[in-house]
């Protein structure tokens, strides 16, 4: 088949560091094109990809320009200059992209790759029969239930990336943005109530990160916690393989969250809360734990002290069956294949 992959236009694909989405985009390209399809990916010129690579900005202009309108209209716009030659057009931002959708016939991916905020259900609704919506989770897709959905393809990660280490060091970690609703203080209170160190990398960026990070969790920063900022994949990887487990202490309806698929597969537990797609991603009692929001800190504290019942093989078995590469690019192949009329149906 031939497929466009039209990346967020702010961020490198793959990311040099914070950007899952992108992480994402860069595993399916190059799934794709190691199963035989011809694959343009639209994305800055500093990505790097087994695909044909398109585009206007020659270096991403980084987290501060998340979201930017101006920089996803000016690379839909290339995107679109000629369809003729894309049996299908997969896309991984919403603005300009789902209004082009309307104004032509070749068939239109859109993976949901956020929450269903007010605003973006009124940007959905308009486009709701037009393009072929893939969730990310079961829960995200409930929550909006009238789109019409080629289906949920789960989030893979290259396996390959994430050392299998069984054998952990005496510190826990919390990787995420600074902002409320990854509850990066909640992580700061829990590690405290279980008197075990610390180790934070987080990614502040924007003025909300930052008036966050000021504000709430800076003034409780001590010697027992160490802060990062943003690290590389190589880092990370090696961070959540020594860690006795990943802080996940989400108070937002988070669609998947890699974060956890990658501590999972480096053997190392989860304490997450049940918010949005966790209880889908992580066993409770297998692979980690799912604690209450409200009583994170000290529910989580007790959970890390019962860290020794979880199977550091467990964790990496539930990844390399659900959230491998080679399992969302299948998932992704029968949604273009559906869209394409090659066989099989859209529900």
């Amino acid at each position: 088949m031939r497929i466009a992959q039209v990346s967020p236009p702010w961020v490198a694909v793959p990311p040099k560091g914070y950007g899952g989405i992108e992480w994402v985009v860069a595993l399916l390209t190059d799934g794709l094109v190691e199963r035989g399809h011809d694959v343009t990916l639209f994305a800055t010129g500093d990505s790097t990809t087994k695909a044909a690579l398109e585009y206007v900005f020659e270096e991403a202009p980084g987290p501060v320009a998340i979201n930017s309108i101006w920089h996803d209209t000016v690379q839909q716009m290339l995107a679109h200059r000629d369809l003729a030659r894309f049996d299908v057009l997969h896309h991984h931002t919403q603005f300009s992209a789902l209004v082009a959708a309307m104004c032509h016939d070749v068939p239109v991916v859109h993976t949901l790759h956020g929450d269903f905020t007010p605003a973006m259900r009124l940007l959905y609704e308009p486009v709701a029969d037009r393009v072929t919506f893939v969730a990310i989770s079961e829960s995200q897709r409930k929550a909006m239930p009238e789109l019409r959905y080629g289906g949920v393809v789960y989030n893979g990660i290259d396996l390959e990336l994430y050392r299998f280490r069984p054998d952990k060091e005496e510190f826990l970690c919390f990787i995420g943005r600074a902002h409320p609703d990854k509850g990066a203080h909640r992580a700061v209170l829990a590690a405290r109530a279980a008197a075990m160190p610390l180790v934070m990398a987080v990614k502040i960026a924007d003025s909300s990160e930052q008036e966050y990070w000021t504000r709430d969790v800076a003034p409780m920063l001590g010697p027992d916690v160490t802060v990062l900022g943003e690290i590389t994949v190589e880092e990370k990887a090696d961070l959540m393989s020594r860690a006795r487990a990943v802080l996940f202490p989400i108070d937002w309806p988070e669609p998947f969250g890699l974060v956890m698929t990658e501590a999972m597969a480096c053997g190392t537990p989860v304490i997450a809360t049940p918010r949005g797609a966790v209880p889908e991603v992580v066993a409770d009692g297998e692979t980690g734990f799912i604690v209450s929001v409200e009583s994170y800190a000290g529910e989580a504290a007790a959970a890390i002290g019962r860290l020794g019942e979880i199977d550091p093989a467990a964790c990496r078995r539930r990844v390399e069956e659900r959230f491998s590469k080679a399992a969302m690019v299948e998932g992704y192949e029968q949604v273009f294949r559906q869209v394409a009329g090659e066989g099989g149906s859209v529900v």
